[in-house]
């Protein structure tokens, strides 16, 4: 702004005059005026030797104007030249210089010659120290000082830069002091005083001095304008920015020449949440620039609207003309296909970036590297920050965070170690992101000196931080250190801070853990959850089996925070682990904001209780497309009641959306098809993979004991194996219930046995189930009693009510008998136990004993489920 005016001032230059009878000197005058406004190099050559030839380079203004005409022209070395050659300089040229210095981008060079000014003590006025101000080529405090000193603080252009100077420096009170001691206020000083507030994250007082310019009488421009849009926006109040809307129509500001305003405009209702009027404002602007383009991209973005985002974005290249994608644009839609996790249209961009050669920008680099780490395609990050020949902070972050979110938290620190051996320069985003590799014991000690790190460089006092590194604690298994931190900043700690705790437990399987940090922050005044506290406590309830907690908790949701979707959602799967499935039905019927995860967490509380029917029922009232989950949850549902029929539909579906290579959807398909008799197609699936998982490998050794194929399991868990695959424990599960279905008793204890010794897999109280079944199915029952009895842990239910179950089949009465007295005590109301007990007296032929059970069992009132058998008529 104050650029133009002193420029503008050189191209009149009409305070110093200098008279000439030399023949020619006002046509040569004008030829070199032309220059200045069209410049050439190869004319502004011509008019100099011919100045030369006139002898008029003596003549100020005509060397002034050389000066100017050769930097505008692109060749600032002979601007500097003709310079030099001036003798007796005066305010003018020098002021030319060190613009056409700062046009070139040379901010040094134009310093310099303000230092040369002070050094010789040539005369300067108001305008130079405009151009020093408006620069920044020295100190405000002197440029004020200088001016105050010689006495030109009269004018208001100096005024005015020294606003904008001082509000741009975040000295906003210096600038509202200039602004005071301003006598005659310009259109210049207000607008510098409206944008100065709200570069200073200061919108109230930027609307303040947009009112009382009103008020004042002053005629209003787009700036200013813009500036008080632009402020609403900031405080997010659309009211006050439809009434600037309106007071702009008012004043003509809704014409194409005004289109700043219409973008601002543009702005403010897309960040508002009112995209339809957004997307009115914006097919209101004729003649659209790059800003509204990139503005109403930008709106699409926020939105999620990746098809509105795209479209708009080839109708630029279409019908933009000269207005085509930058920069700008293309970050803002690689931050959505990040978000969203599309990959096909992040690589799109990747080459529309290619052919346009924006790959040269570091920012367009990093949201590339940040896009790829996002769909899961590190490898292709890794790629583009080998490539990246200046790499930046963020580049570097970007990497860090890249490999901790891919589940490669050793790239991660080792990137981290070779950042700090490199240069030795991080920020607070690097130590988040490197604080996020630490997600395991292993990396525990690497966390602590991370810890120790921080707190040096004086990290620690960021809650960030703190959020963090209780958050890396706790997954590193480590709760005490976890709690100090918490307890540290408890009085001041905001809402994040208990929800990192929080969070932390519950995903780490310490629920009590989670439930009693809950308590403590209730307990806190300043305290207040949301409902990311509310879905970590609900989910911890339900993994917990505390219903009583958990309807407490539904409860004191339904006071706060329960019309949120996500907490809803949360109350379903709860409800689903209670095996309440009639209040989980109720919690979905009353969300009237379904989402495709409510779809999910129903039809899978369905499911995991048997509900079978009516999951399937559900699914094909689905109001979404389904996912991979929902694929997977419904194939375990036709698994149950043994639908082939539905399981191959669901297959087509699975196949249609290309969702066949994802490795839980291939399991699901594996045991559906083995549940419902189909081996064949179960070993098809499986031998058509390319990339196999251990979800895989573990429903096919599943599926081939389903079927008493227990030498084909083995061989299953061989090729595993030497495929290098660690198996888990459910692979062991899965593993010793088909060596017990087969009566390969020898081998199965032997992979019981080698299990913790060579694979590192702890026995849990299900393996202990599998062995005593796999001894009693082939008679040896007092080998089996005593496996029980030199558990390490006290045996369960399951492992007795295996015991009377191979009791009965071999008619060990004795034997059942003492298991039975066990089992009773543990589970009095199960009438299962009573009727096995009862059978095996029946056959031993003890019908008495069986008579009495069956007497006691109609007297406590106890009752077994039904069994029932499923035909799927074709």
């Amino acid at each position: 702004m104050f650029y133009h005016g002193t420029c503008h001032m050189f191209d009149k230059m009409s305070q110093r005059v200098q008279h000439s009878n030399t023949f020619g000197f006002f046509d040569v005058l004008d030829l070199v005026n032309y220059c200045k406004h069209t410049p050439n190099v190869t004319n502004v050559t011509k008019v100099h030797a011919l100045a030369f030839k006139a002898g008029v380079l003596a003549h100020l203004p005509t060397c002034t104007s050389l000066v100017i005409a050769y930097a505008r022209a692109g060749r600032y070395t002979s601007s500097v030249a003709v310079f030099r050659e001036v003798f007796n300089k005066d305010v003018v040229v020098w002021n030319a210089m060190m613009t056409c210095a700062v046009e070139n981008g040379g901010i040094l060079d134009a310093a310099g010659t303000f230092m040369q000014i002070l050094r010789e003590r040539v005369e300067f006025d108001s305008v130079t120290l405009v151009i020093v101000v408006s620069n920044r080529l020295a100190s405000l405090q002197c440029v004020h000082c200088l001016g105050l000193k010689f006495g030109l603080l009269s004018g208001t252009d100096l005024h005015n830069a020294l606003i904008n100077a001082y509000a741009k420096c975040g000295e906003l009170c210096l600038s509202e002091n200039m602004f005071a001691e301003t006598e005659v206020k310009d259109i210049v000083s207000w607008n510098s005083m409206i944008s100065g507030c709200l570069s200073n994250d200061q919108p109230n007082k930027s609307l303040w001095y947009f009112k009382k310019m009103v008020s004042c009488g002053m005629e209003i421009d787009n700036l200013g304008l813009s500036c008080a849009i632009a402020a609403s926006t900031y405080l997010q109040d659309l009211d006050i920015g439809m009434v600037f809307h309106g007071f702009g129509l008012r004043k003509g500001y809704y014409e194409s020449t005004h289109v700043s305003v219409l973008n601002t405009l543009v702005s403010l209702y897309s960040k508002c949440g009112d995209i339809d009027d957004a997307l009115k404002v914006f097919r209101s602007i004729s003649a659209k620039d790059l800003v509204s383009w990139n503005t109403m991209i930008y709106g699409f973005a926020l939105y999620g609207m990746i098809l509105e985002a795209f479209s708009l974005l080839r109708q630029m290249q279409v019908i933009g003309g000269s207005v085509q994608p930058d920069t700008v644009t293309v970050l803002a839609v690689l931050s959505l296909c990040s978000e969203s996790m599309f990959l096909r249209e992040g690589k799109s961009i990747h080459g529309f970036v290619i052919r346009r050669f924006f790959g040269l920008d570091v920012s367009v680099i990093n949201s590339l590297m940040n896009m790829y780490s996002k769909c899961n395609r590190i490898d292709k990050s890794g790629s583009l920050f080998v490539s990246l020949q200046d790499k930046d902070l963020v580049s570097w972050n970007t990497m860090i965070s890249g490999y901790a979110q891919n589940g490669k938290p050793t790239f991660a620190q080792n990137m981290f170690k070779k950042l700090m051996y490199e240069c030795l320069e991080c920020s607070l985003s690097t130590v988040l992101a490197v604080l996020s590799s630490c997600d395991s014991r292993e990396s525990l000690k690497f966390g602590e000196s991370l810890h120790s790190w921080a707190m040096k460089l004086g990290f620690s006092d960021s809650f960030l931080a703190v959020n963090s590194l209780i958050l890396m604690y706790t997954n590193c298994g480590h709760l005490r250190p976890s709690f100090a931190l918490l307890q540290s900043v408890s009085r001041d700690a905001d809402t994040a801070c208990w929800n990192a705790m929080i969070a932390g437990c519950t995903q780490n399987g310490y629920f009590l853990e989670a439930l009693e940090t809950f308590k403590f922050m209730r307990r806190e005044a300043y305290a207040k959850h949301d409902l990311i506290t509310l879905v970590n406590v609900v989910s911890a309830c339900g993994n917990l089996e505390l219903v009583f907690n958990g309807k407490l908790v539904h409860g004191f949701a339904v006071k706060t925070l329960v019309s949120d979707v996500r907490v809803r959602n949360a109350l379903i799967t709860m409800y689903g682990r209670f095996g309440d499935v009639d209040h989980a039905m109720l919690v979905f019927d009353s969300c009237h904001n379904r989402n495709l995860c409510s779809w999910n967490c129903i039809i899978s509380a369905l499911a995991q209780n048997k509900e079978a029917q009516t999951a399937l029922h559900l699914f094909q009232k689905l109001e979404f497309e389904p996912d991979e989950i929902t694929n997977s949850t419904i194939l375990s549902a036709c698994s149950q009641i043994g639908s082939i029929r539905n399981g191959k539909q669901i297959h087509g579906h699975v196949l249609r959306s290309n969702f066949h290579t994802n490795c839980y959807i291939v399991a699901a398909l594996i045991d559906m098809y083995s549940n419902c008799g189909r081996l064949d197609m179960s070993n098809h699936i499986f031998n058509s993979l390319q990339e196999k998982n251990i979800a895989s490998w573990n429903s096919m050794i599943s599926a081939y004991g389903f079927h008493s194929k227990g030498e084909n399991a083995i061989e299953i868990f061989n090729e595993m194996i030497m495929f290098g695959e660690k198996p888990s424990k459910t692979t062991f599960i899965n593993l010793l219930s088909a060596c017990a279905h087969s009566g390969l008793v020898n081998e199965g204890l032997r992979f019981y046995k080698c299990m913790f010794d060579e694979y590192g897999v702890e026995p849990v109280m299900e393996h202990h189930v599998c062995v005593v079944d796999m001894l009693g199915r082939c008679g040896r029952l007092h080998e089996a009693y005593e496996f029980i009895k030199s558990m390490a842990v006290k045996p369960d239910h399951g492992v007795w009510g295996a015991m009377l179950s191979s009791c009965n089949y071999h008619g060990d009465v004795e034997m059942g008998k003492k298991v039975g007295e066990i089992l009773f005590s543990l589970e009095p109301k199960n009438a299962g136990y009573y009727v096995s007990l009862a059978n095996t007296y029946v056959g031993a032929g003890s019908w008495s004993d069986a008579v009495k059970l069956r007497e006691f069992v109609d007297d406590v009132r106890l009752k077994k489920p039904a069994g029932c058998s499923l035909v799927d008529v074709g």
